[in-house]
């Protein structure tokens, strides 16, 4: 027994070594970088302490993109979540066609990100767009969706609700079709109907469906980066820029690469910090939904 746990262990050490050299090693560099006054001017990894810490501290912008960039993630989660699971139950109650329905839904998420937010630009743009064509055609006057902060901020959340929406279908699908059959013919013999059946049987027998799939969806949310960059490159103004762009403009925009790899450091303490808070809270929830 002891030598097949060996021998087990000894297949999986490749795998481990190249695991670890694609995350531990960036990583490690990445924290030796930020301590370091790497620029354009002085490149090289000459030792500055906490300096580029210090500066980010007093960065306003950054922490405007990271409040920014929860704004977005949160409300973007919160829809496909509704729609998703809206979605979901829609092909799990035997609808016809609900095969082609479920290709035709993982149509967008099955789409290169940059050229989806190439063509997102291009409905939303102010005087060529099929977006304005469509307001003035009921009377309304055109409206600035990429030149108004509001809007623009409106139009990135709706590009990652149309793109991953579908993810979020797709799992509490699979949910949905695990479900046990017999809960659910208990209440539609006690006389429960559709509705109360739902948040007595199905809502907290999907919490745990729920929970992993909402964590899933706020960590990648919180790197929105090609939508930003293609249809709004951060603005107008700073108004649509996250972390994720803002990083990259210091690091490969103005080569200030010390203090680029300062912000992702912390950026990604933060992220871990904040998303296990999350996961903690949604595990309560769920604990009391299932009681």
């Amino acid at each position: 027994m002891y030598g097949l746990t060996r021998y087990k262990l000894f297949f999986l050490l490749p795998g481990l070594l190249v695991l670890l050299a694609i995350i531990l090693f960036p990583l490690i560099f990445t924290i030796r970088v930020s301590f370091s006054g790497w620029d354009a001017v002085r490149p090289g990894l000459d030792w500055i302490g906490g300096l580029n810490y210090g500066r980010l501290l007093a960065d306003g912008r950054f922490w405007q993109s990271l409040s920014r960039l929860g704004v977005m993630a949160v409300s973007a989660v919160i829809i496909e979540y509704v729609l998703g699971f809206g979605l979901a139950l829609l092909v799990w109650r035997q609808i016809r066609f609900r095969r082609l329905v479920r290709v035709l839904f993982l149509i967008p998420m099955m789409t290169t990100p940059v050229v989806m937010a190439v063509i997102w630009r291009t409905v939303f743009h102010e005087s060529l767009g099929p977006a304005n064509d469509l307001v003035t055609l009921f009377g309304f006057a055109p409206i600035p969706w990429l030149t108004n902060a509001q809007w623009a901020t409106f139009v990135v959340i709706l590009v990652d609700v149309w793109q991953w929406t579908p993810f979020m279908f797709l799992l509490l699908l699979a949910g949905l079709l695990s479900l046990p059959r017999e809960p659910l013919l208990a209440a539609a013999i006690d006389g429960a109907g559709p509705i109360r059946a739902f948040w007595n049987v199905t809502f907290p027998a999907m919490a745990p469906i729920s929970v992993g799939a909402i964590i899933i969806r706020l960590i990648e949310a919180s790197k929105i980066m090609e939508t930003v960059y293609v249809i709004t490159s951060g603005g107008p103004g700073t108004s649509t820029e996250t972390s994720s762009y803002y990083i990259f403009i210091r690091g490969l925009r103005d080569f200030q690469i010390g203090y680029a790899a300062a912000l992702s450091i912390t950026y990604l303490v933060i992220m871990i910090v904040l998303l296990t808070i999350i996961a903690k809270l949604l595990t309560k929830t769920l604990i009391k939904a299932e009681a």
